[in-house]
């Protein structure tokens, strides 16, 4: 640590050659050529057409490594891929939903408020607390 701060280099920066990233995952380079011709990696590319790996290709290969030595095919391998990036996918989407239902929530309540002050015609939605804990109910009144 060298100047008071640590170097955390971007995990998807291609900067292991071929022969680094074979050696940092104790697989051959043939074999991640052969991995890259199915489709399971996707190296960066120089200039002149030589493979870059980044950090999270190594651990990508890793992964690819240890299900093999576990005795899971190649096929069986990309459909687990498959389903991590879907779980990951899906893991991010109901973040933002929670996030959203949140903002939603905050919103809602501030406008109960706004509306005891000030009793008028108001369409918003209105809140009720459910039987549930940590539930909320919203509807609208009907026209």
């Amino acid at each position: 640590m060298a100047g008071g701060f640590a170097f955390s280099p971007d995990p998807d920066a291609a900067v292991y050659v071929i022969s680094v990233a074979a050696e940092l995952t104790g697989l051959h380079p043939q074999t991640l050529r052969t991995y890259e011709r199915m489709g399971l990696i996707r190296p960066g590319r120089t200039g002149g057409g030589g493979r870059r790996y980044s950090h999270r290709d190594i651990e990508l290969l890793r992964t690819i490594s240890e299900l093999t030595a576990a005795g899971i095919g190649i096929e069986g391998v990309r459909r687990i891929l498959d389903l991590q990036h879907q779980v990951a996918a899906l893991e991010q989407r109901n973040e933002e939903l929670a996030r959203e239902l949140e903002a939603t929530r905050h919103a809602l309540q501030v406008a109960q408020a706004g509306r005891r002050a000030a009793p008028a015609p108001n369409k918003l939605p209105v809140l009720r607390p459910s039987e549930s804990a940590g539930s909320l109910v919203v509807w609208r009144r009907s026209r």
